[in-house]
Order: C-alpha cells, then sequence, then structure tokens
C-alpha cells in the first residue's frame, strides 16, 4: 500500500494525497472554440482532475474574455475540480506575459468560483507567491506552488530542498517536474519523492520526470509519494505525457 498524504486537500469531493494517485488531463486549446471542444472530449474521459493551461490561450491577456471562458468552461465539466495554471514562460510557459497581467488573470480567476486549484511557480518574487497565497485562502482555492526544469534532473537533495521549499511557502500542494537524461535520473527523482513524503512534505506532492524515460515516473510515481499524474486526453502539456486509458490500465494493477 502506497503511503497517503498526511494533510490532505479536498477538492469538489476529490481527495488529493488519499489511498489512489490522481490523473489529471491538460486544456491546451488556443481559441474559445477549440478550449470548448476539447473541454467536451476530456470531459466524456472522466478524469479525476481537469488543468486549463491559460498560457496556451491566444487572447490570454483579456482577462473579461478570459473569465467568460472559463465561466463556460465550467458549465461544460460540470463537477470535475479544475486547476487553472498561466505558466510562466522561462518554466514552460506558451506565451510571455507580464507580472502584472498574470497577477491580475490569477487573482479574477480565482475570485470568479469558477476553479478549485491554481499553480504558481516558486521562481516568482516572494510578493508574487504571498499575494496569490493570501487570495486563494480569501476565495477558498488551492495552491500548486512548483518547480520546473526542462533541461535537467537536478540533486535528490536539490529536489527533495524545492518540495520542503514549495511547502514552507505555504503550498496546499508542492511539485516538481524535471527533464531526465537517462534512466539513473529518473531513480533520482522518485527517490527524492520518496524521502520527502517519508520524512518532512506532509501535503500532497506531484513529481515527476519528464520525456520518453520518464514515463514510468508518471505510471508508478504513485507508489513514492507522488498524488497526482498528468496524462493526455487530446493533446500532451508536457513531454513524456501517456494517453489516459493507457496509464488508467497501468495504474488499476499498482493501486488496488
Amino acid at each position: 500500500m502506497r503511503q497517503q498524504s498526511e494533510i490532505q486537500v479536498t477538492v469538489r469531493g476529490t481527495i488529493i494525497g488519499g489511498p489512489k494517485p490522481l490523473i489529471c488531463l491538460p486544456l491546451v486549446g488556443e481559441t474559445r472554440a477549440q478550449v470548448l471542444k476539447e473541454a467536451e472530449a476530456l470531459s466524456e474521459l472522466q478524469p479525476d482532475l481537469l488543468e486549463w493551461r491559460i498560457d496556451a490561450y491566444e487572447k490570454v491577456e483579456d482577462i473579461e474574455d478570459c473569465l467568460s471562458v472559463l465561466n463556460e468552461l465550467r458549465t461544460v465539466i460540470h463537477t470535475i475540480p479544475l486547476i487553472f495554471t498561466c505558466r510562466i514562460d522561462r518554466e514552460g510557459g506558451m506565451k510571455q506575459i507580464s507580472r502584472e497581467k498574470r497577477l491580475d488573470l490569477i487573482h479574477e480567476a480565482m475570485m470568479s468560483g469558477d476553479i478549485d486549484i491554481v499553480d504558481t511557480e516558486l521562481c516568482n518574487d516572494s510578493a508574487f507567491i504571498a499575494d496569490v497565497k493570501k487570495q486563494a485562502q480569501q476565495c477558498g482555492v488551492a495552491l500548486i506552488l512548483s518547480y520546473h526544469n526542462f533541461k535537467e534532473t537536478p540533486s535528490e537533495s536539490y529536489i527533495y530542498s524545492k518540495l520542503a521549499e514549495a511547502q514552507t511557502a505555504g503550498a496546499d500542494i508542492s511539485k516538481v517536474a524535471v527533464m531526465p537524461n537517462d534512466y539513473g535520473d529518473v531513480l533520482t527523482l522518485l527517490r527524492a519523492t520518496n524521502k520527502a513524503r517519508s520524512e518532512l512534505v506532509k501535503c500532497p506532492m506531484v513529481t515527476m520526470s519528464m520525456g520518453p524515460e520518464g514515463a514510468v515516473s508518471r505510471l508508478a510515481g504513485g507508489l513514492f509519494g507522488s498524488d497526482i499524474t498528468f496524462a493526455i486526453g487530446v493533446e500532451a502539456s508536457a513531454p513524456g505525457q501517456i494517453p489516459i486509458k493507457e496509464l488508467r490500465s497501468g495504474m488499476a494493477s499498482l493501486y488496488t
């Protein structure tokens, strides 16, 4: 039996950090029509969570338009919990968006009542993170603080420190995603995850090794302490994601 998170997060009746890791599907459409069509298709696959990568949206800097799409999106996905992510460009974001615009957009999305979790990066300045955390608490939105490295896999101690740093900074969920150069790097990520879960990090965690070599971490990461894995529904949001049907089939034998 996998080790559960000591502190669990519940959104719309879905428990993050419980007996089984959850599957999240990303929405990465560029237009309103694409986002909503994608949402309909992904909802039929019955994922545990959905993530709107709004940094892929063509009108991401038009906050009024974004909120309109978000409201329609909530109608389409009904009660599926939604992660709202405006990823910063230097950690894999699809557009360069100013600090002020990202912060305003995140604020408005949280106040809309249509999102359940917001993901923002540890590389943001401390004032930005504190502002998002305060607003999330006021709006009843869970906060993911994340670290992404698309070039390499840092040391086990560095990954461990990032998971701990996110928790210390006020995350409800800590997240780390790294790129392996070989299978040894995948083991580094999994060891760090297991160490963090066993020792210091009490909140739910999301960890993954990206790319083809890291695919096993998306399947078996939950055994080491990761509580959410990302799959492909229509399009991937990061390298190495596995189609949800294949991922769900593989996970069924691991988490019984």
